[in-house]
């Protein structure tokens, strides 16, 4: 069975996007900003947070302000994806290329499909950016963090949730 991923919209003191991939038994993560991009040409600047458990991955609700990470978090896409990274043409493990610091890998969601690439930048061990590769999946007019709101668990938008009150 392929690993799962999930991105997170999660509206806290920034609103922002989690994005993460489950490696090893855990959810590798990454805060976006603007979320994922379907355009290659767009790098999204994404910052390695802590790991989370793999029950995380259908976390819906509202987190208490006095909760690290507290807000809203709706789950906005979902799905498994491919590792597909490389070390000098031979296959590596996704836990090696996290390590390496370049991640490639495709991702079978409802919103976002097709390969992306995880590349931390030079002098900040948590600064990465997340890159869509051209494919068939890639769209530079499409905006899915602006046009599809809804959650891929509920239906429910970022309002919804929280009218529904603090867990």
């Amino acid at each position: 069975m392929s690993p799962a991923f999930v991105i997170q919209h999660h509206l806290a003191t920034a609103d922002h996007y989690d994005f993460r991939l489950e490696i090893d038994g855990v959810l590798a993560s990454w805060a976006v900003p603007k979320g994922p991009s379907t355009d290659p040409r767009v790098r999204r600047y994404a910052k390695r947070v802590g790991d989370h458990d793999l029950d995380y991955r259908d976390y819906e609700g509202v987190l208490s302000v006095q909760r690290r990470g507290g807000g809203i978090v709706q789950v906005w896409d979902r799905g498994t994806f491919d590792n597909v990274s490389k070390r000098k043409s031979t296959a590596i493990s996704a836990a090696e290329a996290l390590a390496d610091g370049h991640l490639s890998f495709v991702l079978h969601g409802e919103k976002v499909r097709g390969g992306y690439s995880l590349i931390r930048t030079r002098g900040d061990d948590d600064a990465w950016l997340l890159i869509k590769k051209a494919d068939a999946e890639a769209d530079a007019r499409r905006n899915p963090t602006s046009t599809e709101n809804e959650s891929v668990l509920t239906g429910r938008t970022l309002e919804q949730i929280e009218a529904d009150g603090v867990e």
